[in-house]
């Protein structure tokens, strides 16, 4: 007897299997016949539900986007103060792509998901400048939204050095982005009358 599994359970098992097949062979060397193989299904079930192999990529970075949010928010929410924070959602930024190795896929450069990848560091951009806000409401936005940024590009290069030497740990490369980024937030945090 056959299981059935309703739509939203079959795309989540379709976009686990995609996650995984693009992870291992990349975008450009992954076929339609590769991922309905892995989730057991014919082709044209992938078709529709995602419309194309592009379409494919796209869920899944959709999905690493509210994954990681939902990641780091938790990680902010148990924090003690704004340095915490800072440690706790940076470290849950590596420890998500250390746990969900398909969720690479977040900073794969593509044509394809150029636009897609943009959209989760506007998203991480602005997770992180609400949080440096409510730490420093006096600061001004903009200085938020340039602290914010340097901090998505600094976890964005650590994780790739990190993919290329897998010996950094997420510990250390959370703690190598606290040594340089906490010296200055740090400082203005304990220095809050401070024009701005």
């Amino acid at each position: 007897m056959r299981t059935r599994f309703t739509r939203a359970e079959r795309e989540a098992q379709i976009l686990d299997a995609a996650v995984a097949v693009f992870t291992e062979r990349g975008y450009a060397n992954t076929s339609m016949d590769a991922v309905a193989e892995r989730v057991g299904v014919t082709k044209p079930v992938l078709y529709t539900h995602f419309g194309s192999k592009e379409g494919l990529l796209l869920a899944c970075v959709t999905q690493a986007r509210a994954q990681l949010l939902e990641a780091t928010s938790q990680a902010a929410m148990e924090a003690s103060g704004p340095e915490d924070m800072l440690r706790r959602g940076t470290l849950a930024f590596f420890r998500f792509l250390d746990d969900r190795r398909g969720s690479a896929l977040v900073y794969a450069e593509s044509s394809v998901t150029a636009e897609a990848i943009e959209d989760i560091r506007a998203q991480q951009t602005d997770f992180i400048a609400s949080l440096l806000g409510a730490a420093d409401p006096t600061a001004d936005p903009q200085r938020l939204q340039g602290w914010a940024r340097v901090i998505v590009g600094a976890c964005e290069r650590l994780a790739h050095w990190r993919k290329q030497d897998p010996s950094v740990t997420a510990e250390q490369a959370t703690e190598y982005l606290m040594d340089l980024a906490w010296q200055g937030l740090g400082a203005r945090a304990g220095d809050s009358g401070r024009a701005r």
